[in-house]
């Protein structure tokens, strides 16, 4: 079933507690309480993952103003879904957005669920990033709420750096910020850190995360400006 046929009605044994579960199950008619302080199953961190990006996108969608259904239009497209679970996703963003709960409760809960993989973080926040370039371009006020969410999530400026220089910058602009590498690097330290982004982000292992596979493509997008990034620094290196 998809992720999203789940936060429909049919999650009644995913427990989650905490404002993603106040959230969830509101929509799905009860309260999903923790059941156990154990890490979250699969199946919980699916669907945490997922509302976790749709709660805080609610609340980026304020940053800069008003949220319209333009942006929550903008959101439902891209991220594929189906029109049968619109009303439900889109009864999430309202929620979220009126929640009396900041987003740093929203972020502070999936930092505690996923603590142990700032993979699966830096997931949630390229899924942000995603959400706000859709209507081409990231606003001053996003940037800056985008930033104080990966601070909460552990990661220091340089890691938003370059995780922002995916998405924020024209394609290729700085391979060396996309990377994440000096442009002092040597051939070989570039080539290590690479191939290690490669082995983190393709989307095999984004599905091995246990991601939702409608999330799957932000991954191969990744991707692919990561081995865009490296084939500029070789041809501007000669490699």
């Amino acid at each position: 079933m998809s992720i999203w046929g789940k936060i429909g009605g049919a999650a009644a044994g995913l427990a989650l507690g905490g404002p993603l579960g106040a959230l969830i199950g509101a929509v799905a008619g009860h309260m999903m309480f923790d059941r156990t302080k154990s890490a979250p199953s699969p199946q919980q961190a699916q669907l945490a993952f997922t509302i976790g990006v749709i709660a805080l996108a609610a609340k980026m969608a304020k940053a800069d103003g008003v949220v319209t259904e333009d942006e929550v239009r903008a959101f439902r497209q891209v991220f594929e879904v189906p029109e049968s679970e619109a009303a439900s996703v889109s009864r999430l963003f309202e929620l979220a957005n009126r929640s009396v709960d900041g987003y740093e409760a929203y972020a502070r809960q999936l930092a505690g669920l996923f603590g142990e993989r700032a993979d699966i973080l830096e997931d949630v926040i390229d899924g942000l990033f995603h959400i706000a370039v859709a209507d081409g371009a990231v606003h001053e006020r996003e940037l800056a709420y985008l930033q104080n969410v990966a601070a909460i999530f552990g990661f220091d400026e340089a890691d938003f750096e370059r995780i922002a220089a995916r998405h924020v910058r024209p394609a290729g602009e700085d391979p060396y910020r996309v990377l994440g590498v000096d442009r002092s690097a040597t051939d070989a330290e570039i080539k290590r850190v690479y191939r290690r982004l490669v082995a983190e982000h393709h989307p095999d292992r984004a599905m091995a995360r246990g991601l939702p596979e409608e999330f799957v493509k932000i991954a191969t997008e990744k991707l692919s400006r990561i081995n865009a990034a490296y084939d500029r620094i070789e041809t501007e290196r000669g490699l």
